[in-house]
């Protein structure tokens, strides 16, 4: 980063709306226009992919597709596709506080699909677009899973189950418009996209997108690719899949069972999947948040069929080598979770700025790494990320003892920052460490939307190792962008000079 900059974090799916859940329209340009106004220069969004198991933007059926929820209903009733009576006869969802993800499925879609059949499919930008081919293999691969009841690649019938090119052809030519309303999809979220995208930059606004490591089994890249990408058998299954081993967060580990890369292979073709996948996301964001980064360096590899993930082994990534023609990208490596000195050599041979989480900050050991007094310049600084309870109720919850030290903790990183801290409540806690990471040399701070506004367990985004309707739902109303949350921005900026 060429100068110390801030941000917030809010997924797409947060911001406010009519449709059940956030979208590219009017909602985000009014965040752009607080971030702006509170003087902040980042946006920080969760990944952009469509949703698959358990509705976790990390368990994604491509790579590089995009979600299809975002895409904003009003906008394409300003265009003629849409009619306001459809819209309002269609149930998205009432709670404005959380997204429910089957009547998304159901309602949006159904919605987008009225839209396709109004739109010209002779337009020259379209056409173009899909001839293209940047989403063909998405398309492709959503044609098949309607006709099959939605059910995963492995269950299809055969000849589809095994992709051949000829036979897929074949059945693209009987199933055009199926494919063109995919790709349909694909073409709008990037018209609205850039559009919104256009607009952050004239307010000095920068998106920072985020990219997952893994992938879901049910995926493109795996029915297509599976052999060529995977450390797959002969039949394109799994012989270990994803997770992290046993830590003092969860005894059984975390069984995540996306299959992994086999990077021998990819080392052949110079990482050419990768490369391009890294580039893609970099012309559509500013900078990018890579997910996992010690993935690179080694993954944790658990047998197939395992119940958790208690025993495993780690084995080596492509390390510095998938990254040594990239070193000037702006990247951030999401470096938390189990670090040894593999990683910590990845990192300085790459050079990208790891990651600083205060709520981890504050144990009573001198050492600890998440202190800022602790870290240097090249980090981004953060109270808390997607996966961590909301700063203000981890505080609330913390026993007497663990309290005391919290607190004697963060008095002393105040008093070395400079920092004013108020310890009267949870939420003035919460605000005081809010002021620290704006207080410390990190070259970038970026405070989640949640802990900005002093919330409770109830914005929690994300429960890892959990499949609930909570996780990913979690949503913003407009009253949440008052002018007191611009103000106190406004004033950790000044008294920082960020």
């Amino acid at each position: 980063m060429e100068k110390r900059k801030c941000g917030v974090l809010l997924p797409i799916f947060s911001l406010p709306s009519s449709e059940g859940i956030g979208t590219l329209g009017r909602n985000a340009y009014n965040f752009i226009d607080f971030l702006s106004d509170s003087g902040m220069n980042i946006w920080q969004v969760l990944p952009l992919n469509p949703t698959n198991y358990g509705d976790s933007p990390y368990q994604s059926c491509c790579s590089n597709v995009l979600n299809y929820y975002f895409i904003d209903i009003d906008m394409l009733i300003e265009k003629g596709l849409l009619t306001c009576k459809e819209v309002k006869t269609s149930d998205l969802g009432v709670n404005a506080r959380h997204v429910d993800y089957s009547k998304q499925f159901t309602q949006k879609i159904a919605l987008l699909r009225k839209a396709f059949e109004r739109f010209d499919l002779h337009d020259k930008k379209f056409v173009g677009f899909v001839e293209q081919g940047r989403y063909k293999d998405f398309a492709t691969f959503m044609t098949f899973k309607c006709a099959f009841g939605h059910k995963a690649w492995s269950e299809w019938k055969e000849p589809y189950r095994t992709y051949n090119e000829k036979v897929v052809n074949e059945y693209l030519i009987r199933k055009r418009q199926e494919f063109l309303f995919w790709q349909f999809t694909q073409y709008i979220f990037l018209l609205q996209w850039n559009s919104l995208k256009d607009y952050a930059h004239s307010k000095n606004i920068e998106l920072m997108g985020d990219i997952p490591l893994y992938l879901a089994y049910d995926s493109v890249e795996m029915w297509k690719y599976g052999d060529k990408l995977f450390m797959v058998d002969e039949y394109r299954r799994p012989e270990c899949v994803a997770g992290v081993p046993p830590d003092a967060f969860c005894d059984d580990g975390q069984l995540w069972g996306n299959p992994l890369y086999d990077w021998k292979k990819m080392r052949r073709d110079g990482y050419k999947w990768w490369n391009e996948r890294i580039n893609e996301c970099l012309d559509f964001f500013d900078i990018l948040r890579i997910d996992h980064f010690r993935g690179f360096d080694r993954f944790y590899a658990v047998k197939a069929g395992s119940l958790n993930a208690r025993k495993g082994e780690w084995l080596d990534g492509p390390k510095e080598e998938l990254f040594k023609d990239k070193l000037d990208y702006k990247i951030v490596a999401e470096d938390l979770g189990v670090i040894d000195d593999g990683v910590r050599r990845l990192m300085k041979n790459v050079g990208y700025p790891g990651m600083k989480i205060l709520e981890f900050a504050f144990d009573g050991s001198p050492d600890n790494e998440h202190k800022p007094s602790n870290f240097t310049h090249n980090y981004v600084c953060y109270t808390g990320t997607h996966d961590n309870m909301p700063l203000a109720q981890y505080i609330a919850d913390l026993k007497q003892e663990e309290l005391y030290i919290y607190k004697q903790d963060l008095a002393s990183e105040c008093e070395k920052a400079g920092v004013e801290a108020d310890f009267s409540s949870p939420q003035s806690i919460c605000l005081s460490v809010v002021k620290l990471a704006f207080a410390s040399i990190a070259d970038t701070v970026i405070i989640p939307m949640w802990d900005l506004l002093c919330m409770g367990g109830e914005a929690r985004i994300n429960l890892p190792s959990t499949v609930s309707d909570k996780n990913w739902s979690w949503r913003f109303v407009k009253e949440d962008f008052d002018t007191k949350t611009k103000e106190f921005l406004r004033n950790c900026v000044k008294k920082d000079v960020v």
